[in-house]
Parts: C-alpha cells; sequence; structure tokens
C-alpha cells in the first residue's frame, strides 16, 4: 500500500530551528491523535507524536513517509495532549520540543517489536496478586475529621488548599483521598518536591494501599524504571503514582485526584528547557480531567494563600499536631550580644552550645543547619589579599577540607587546594566563614571538649550523599538513634519525621532579609518553619522541643511572626508590601535570558529585543525594564544577563509573548548576534 494520508506528527524539533510546532508526513492509514510513530527527519529517525490531520502547504510528493507506527502502545489521550499544548503556549516552548521531552528517554530508543515485548512483560508482572494486608487507618484528629467532611464535599473542581502546621497529619489527609479516589476506579498522582522524600512516601502510601499497584517517577530511577512506571500509569494499570515535578506530565487516562505536597516547594519549577510549574500545571490538569487537586503545605505559597483569600481556592486548616504535640518553642539568639570569638571562633553561641549539650544528656537528638555546604566558602591570603575565585565564574570556589579540593558549586571546576598563597607565595591561606563540613568539625571539638569524646556527629547535604543508597543509611542512622547532633542543608529540613530530635538550630539565616529578591523572605520563613517542624514531633518529646534562630537582627518582623508560628500575618505583612510595589501575585513577569561570551553580546541581543517589544505592545500594559546581570553574572565562562518584563494582566502578558517570542527567534536566525542561547522564563521564581 502507498503512503496517502497527510498527518501532522510532533517531533522534538527546538524553535530556534525554524521548523514550525508540527510537520506534515504520510501515512499508509490514518491515525488517532496521540498515536507514536518514527519519522525521518534529516539525517536522523525520531519519535513522534500524531498530533491530528496534515493541513500543510506542501504538495504531498514533498513530504516523507512515516518510518514505523507504534501501534501497540494505546495513543496518548486527548486531555494529555490538550495538557502539553497549554504548557508549551503559556510557557513559550515548542509543541513538539516538549511534548517528546516529557516521554520517558527509554521510549525514544525502542522500535515497535521492543515495545511489544516491554508491554507483554509489564503485563504478565501485573497480573500477578500482590499479598498483603493494608494497614488500618488510624482514627483521625477531630481536626482532620472535620477536613476530611469539608474535603469529601467538594464535587467541583474548585482547588483545595491545605494549610497545616508541621506534624499536622496533611499525610493522612492524602491518604483518605487517594482511598476515596482509588474506591471509585480511578487513579490517583501524588507529587512531592524533592527525590530523597519519595521512598519514604511511597512506603506510607504502600502500606495503606496493599494490593494496589503503586509506581514510583522520578529522575532518580533507571531509564527502564522509569519507562515500566510510565506505561503502567498510561495503560491505567497503576493505581497511584508518585512522583517529583516531572510525573505531572504522565499520562493517566482515569486521573481523578492530584496532590501536590509542599506545594510551596520552588523544586516544582523547572529550570532548564521549558520553565513550567508543576503545581501550576497540576491546577490547569485537574480541570481538564475533572479531577480534585489537593495543596497541601505548612507554609503556602503567597500566589496560592493569595488566591485562598479570593475565594478561587477552598482553603481548609490543621492548626494543631496529632496527639497533642506542642509546636517548638523558638527562642531568638541576639548575637550583638554574644562574645566576639577573635580567634578561629564557631558558628554557635555559648548558649546554643549549652541547649545541645543538654539534649544529649537526656539521650535526645539536635539538627543544625546551614544553606552552605564544604567547609568555608572561601580561602584568603592575609598578605596579598588573594582569595579563591574560579576563573571561569563570577563567583568564589568553595574550600573542600576533606578531600582538600577548591571547588566551584557553579562550573564544577574542582583543583587541589594551593600549599601557598599563589600570588604571592604566602604559606599562610586561611579560610574564610564556614560551610556545613567545617560546622561539622567545629561542634565535634566544642562537644568533646568537655570529655564528651563519645558524642556522634553527622552531615548530611549533597558532598556527603554522592554515592547511591548513602542519603538512605545516613537517615537510617539518625532514626534508629545512632546520631547526636545531625548537621546539614535545607535536605535535612523538609518532611522528614524524625521522632528523637527536640532541637533545631538555624545557624546563619540572615543574608535572606535583605536580598534584592522579593521572594527571599518567603523563601526564609517556609525554610525555618519548615526545619522547625523537624523538632518535637512524638508526643514523648514535644514539651521541651525549641528552634533557636541565631540573628543579629532579632527585632526584624518576620522573626516575630515566627515565633508565633503565625503564617497569616506573615503573609498578610508580605502580601500588603507586593501590592504596594506591585509584585506578584499582583503582577505577572517573565524573564529573558541571554548568554554570551561577551558581555557587550548580550547587552545588544537584549537592547535589540527591547526594542522589538516596543512595537509590539499596543495596550500599554506590558513594562519592559533595562537588562541587568544576574546575580552570578558568569558561569562556566559565559556571560549572564537578564531583562524583566511586567504586567498587571496576564491575558496581557501572554498575548505579548506570543508575538515577542517568534521575533526573538527570528532576531537570532538573522545572525547579527553573537548569542550562544536565550530563553523566556514565564513566573519565574528568582529575580
Amino acid at each position: 500500500m502507498t503512503a496517502s494520508v497527510r498527518l501532522q506528527v510532533a517531533v522534538d524539533t527546538p524553535q530556534h530551528a525554524g521548523l514550525g510546532d508540527v510537520l506534515d508526513y504520510l501515512s499508509e492509514q490514518p491515525l488517532s491523535p496521540g498515536t507514536l510513530v518514527r519519522v525521518p527527519l534529516g539525517r536522523r529517525e525520531l519519535l513522534g507524536i500524531a498530533w491530528s490531520d496534515g493541513a500543510g502547504e506542501l504538495a504531498d510528493s514533498a513530504l516523507k513517509p512515516l518510518t514505523a507506527v507504534l501501534g501497540d502502545l494505546p495513543p496518548l489521550d486527548a486531555a494529555w495532549r490538550e495538557l502539553v499544548t497549554f504548557a508549551s503556549g503559556y510557557y513559550q516552548r515548542g509543541l513538539g520540543e516538549l511534548a517528546l521531552s516529557v516521554l520517558p528517554p527509554e521510549l525514544h530508543k525502542l522500535d515497535g517489536s521492543q515495545i511489544a515485548l516491554r508491554l507483554r512483560k509489564l503485563h504478565k508482572a501485573m497480573a500477578q496478586p500482590i499479598e498483603a494486608r493494608p494497614d488500618q487507618p488510624p482514627e483521625p484528629s477531630a481536626e482532620q475529621a472535620e477536613v476530611l467532611a469539608r474535603l469529601d464535599a467538594v464535587t467541583d473542581a474548585t482547588p483545595v488548599l491545605l494549610h497545616g502546621v508541621t506534624g499536622s497529619g496533611k499525610t493522612e489527609v492524602y491518604l483518605h483521598a487517594a482511598a476515596r479516589t482509588l474506591a471509585a476506579g480511578r487513579q490517583a498522582l501524588v507529587l512531592v518536591p524533592e527525590i530523597n522524600l519519595t521512598p519514604q512516601l511511597e512506603a506510607r502510601f504502600t502500606a495503606r494501599f496493599a494490593g494496589r499497584r503503586i509506581v514510583s517517577l522520578h529522575s532518580g530511577m533507571t531509564p527502564a524504571q522509569r519507562l515500566r512506571g510510565w506505561l503502567a500509569a498510561h495503560l491505567g494499570l497503576a493505581d497511584l503514582v508518585l512522583g517529583t515535578r516531572l510525573a505531572i506530565f504522565t499520562p493517566m487516562p482515569r486521573l481523578g485526584l492530584i496532590v501536590v505536597d509542599e506545594e510551596h516547594d520552588p523544586s516544582y519549577k523547572q529550570q532548564e528547557g521549558a520553565r513550567y510549574s508543576a503545581r501550576d500545571l497540576a491546577v490547569y490538569r485537574a480541570r481538564l480531567q475533572g479531577a480534585q487537586v489537593l495543596l497541601g503545605s505548612a507554609t503556602p505559597s503567597l500566589e496560592s494563600w493569595q488566591r485562598a483569600n479570593e475565594g478561587r481556592y477552598l482553603r481548609l486548616t490543621l492548626p494543631s499536631r496529632i496527639g497533642g504535640a506542642l509546636l517548638p518553642r523558638v527562642r531568638l539568639v541576639d548575637m550583638n550580644q554574644q562574645p566576639k570569638d577573635r580567634g578561629a571562633g564557631t558558628a554557635l553561641s555559648p548558649p546554643l552550645v549549652e541547649a545541645i549539650r543538654a539534649r544529649i544528656a537526656r539521650g535526645e537528638q539536635s539538627l543544625v543547619f546551614l544553606n552552605r555546604r564544604g567547609y568555608a566558602p572561601v580561602l584568603h591570603c592575609a598578605d596579598c589579599g588573594w582569595k579563591s575565585g574560579c576563573p571561569h565564574c563570577s563567583a568564589w570556589r568553595v574550600f573542600h577540607k576533606l578531600d582538600r579540593t577548591l571547588r566551584c558549586h557553579h562550573c564544577g571546576f574542582t583543583e587541589r587546594v594551593p600549599r601557598a598563597c599563589p600570588e604571592c607565595g604566602n604559606l599562610d591561606i586561611a579560610p574564610i566563614g564556614r560551610g556545613t563540613e567545617r560546622l561539622e568539625e567545629q561542634i565535634g571539638m566544642l562537644l568533646a571538649s568537655d570529655g564528651g569524646s563519645s558524642v556522634r556527629v553527622a552531615r548530611i547535604d549533597a558532598d556527603s550523599t554522592r554515592l547511591k543508597g548513602s542519603l538512605e543509611a545516613q537517615l537510617g542512622a539518625v532514626h534508629a538513634g545512632e546520631v547526636d547532633v545531625l548537621v546539614g542543608t535545607q535536605m535535612v529540613t523538609k518532611g522528614h519525621d524524625f521522632r528523637r530530635i527536640t532541637l533545631v538550630a538555624a545557624v546563619n539565616p540572615d543574608s535572606a532579609l535583605f536580598s534584592s529578591d522579593f521572594r527571599a523572605p518567603e523563601r526564609l520563613f517556609a525554610l525555618l518553619m519548615q526545619a522547625g517542624g523537624r523538632a518535637g514531633r512524638s508526643a514523648e518529646h514535644a514539651q521541651g522541643a525549641e528552634m533557636w534562630v541565631q540573628t543579629w537582627h532579632p527585632q526584624h518582623p518576620l522573626y516575630a511572626a515566627l515565633r508565633r508560628h503565625d503564617f497569616a500575618a506573615f503573609a498578610a505583612d508580605q502580601l500588603k508590601e507586593r501590592e504596594s510595589a506591585g509584585l506578584p501575585p499582583y503582577a505577572h513577569l517573565a524573564m529573558l535570558r541571554a548568554d554570551a561570551r561577551q558581555v557587550d553580546a548580550a547587552q545588544a541581543f537584549l537592547d535589540a529585543a527591547a526594542a522589538l517589544a516596543g512595537g509590539i505592545d499596543a495596550s500599554g500594559m506590558v513594562s519592559v525594564y533595562a537588562p541587568v546581570p544576574l546575580p552570578v553574572a558568569r558561569v562556566a565562562g559565559v556571560e549572564r544577563m537578564q531583562m524583566l518584563v511586567e504586567s498587571v494582566s496576564r491575558p496581557a502578558l501572554q498575548r505579548f509573548l506570543a508575538a515577542w517570542v517568534p521575533a526573538l527567534h527570528e532576531l537570532r536566525r538573522s545572525g547579527g548576534h553573537k548569542v550562544l542561547r536565550w530563553a523566556i522564563d514565564v513566573d519565574p521564581l528568582a529575580i
């Protein structure tokens, strides 16, 4: 049979190639939209998705036939294609580029017979009965019962914002909502911000829904594991999917519930390629598929909080911890009143050291967190002023004492620590500041100085958990009581249920109070609230649970709200500031970023882009600001600049971007600008 039917196929062609969102091919027979195919493109053969009937201007004789049809796999349904279409338009990325990038990588490599084999194996495995008895759900607290009753009464697609303090039992609400969804014969999707939280939550769901098919999807899995889980979800064989942000694009034909745990977390925003927000797409997808969406957090994003204030979201509240456990008492240590240590010094004030010693004496655990890994942020020569800068970035290389290296955390450039100053030969080069590695060392020395040589200090950060299984092993040691003091970055402040920790200390949180990024106070408050929530999670230890915050600015309003655990007051104060300044959620932003070898080239491209913008916005509702360097202006030898676009109207901003972005592609293709790459970030998280 000769190929005779024209099809439009979504193919991963970057927007700058100028090939359009979909390409026309010839097929021997009509195909349902969403069918996976293999197509020739130039000298390559690529995976594609049949999107619609062809309607291009080229004659049939100019079109190439499909290479193969992957007919054993059911087509991707209309709701999935509509989600991708919306995300592609809203976040200004090519349709094919986005659609193919969110499919499992392994799928791109397989032919029809290989896919058929995978499907047979999957069906055979799924046909095996699961012998397990599900856990009985605990009796809900009065607050949980009220929330569950109101949740059960929601019959439309109104998003639900679950505001529950740390330890209030939000996960139990998720489990109840999932049970109701599965009982109705539908599927549930549960999103978490971090890979290291997935196994913990998976264990809870597996125990509760024993006998149900549960799959995980995240980047820490092997390609084969990801494909298997994706296929199970797409075929409707998986009842429940747990995953990180990319899982929002998992095809699920019977989707009835989407849970977004820790919905405020910035990890839900993709920072490369299509810079989508999985949280925002969850709300859109739920409406598409008639599903319920449940956003949970102890510190909701101000955007979600404001939507609840406006009545667009239903806000449900869990104000108390389960079992009568109290929230930790917050103690502020005024560092202005502490002794000035002129020597090597320590990050911990004397009262905090004494508090940790008291916890160790009682057999309790402490958590000390500092959001800076490594031994020290920089090495310094006192004679000539040399500092350990990165030759490729406008940033310092961090001193890592354990392996005696200077490492750039931006480009990865690593060298051995020099024996003497590279500039003047001085042998006395010293670390300035501290990271978690140095903090771990200092705490060990401090606590051993009075005879406590058996004190066990552990560190959890990106450096100490590089090896596969190391994070699970270290968390297991904490849970087993084999650690007295845990030192870590924000990795250890999210979601973990440490039952023996009664003291949490924030060492140096003040820098975010005066950041140029308007979201910095929101992130700091969320981090401190989440960190404090690791203390006193069991009723046995809750009475004396404390959070210590060492600060040079104890009178700051943020700390006043923190002491009262009053998120509502903090949110009201921040929203008032943002409204007066015309910032989100009262305005809508996009950021155009340009990278080039020379600053002038990036500047020239952004200046030309601004000139184009002047001829596009006829409404006068869009403002384009002057280009500025990023906070870290040079990374790996590449200069980076950005330009902010703002509007009080989201539709006006979207109309502007829809006209501006194609003009920017043409500007780049014209060849007059020596930019390496550029990108649009809609609803950027960092300014």
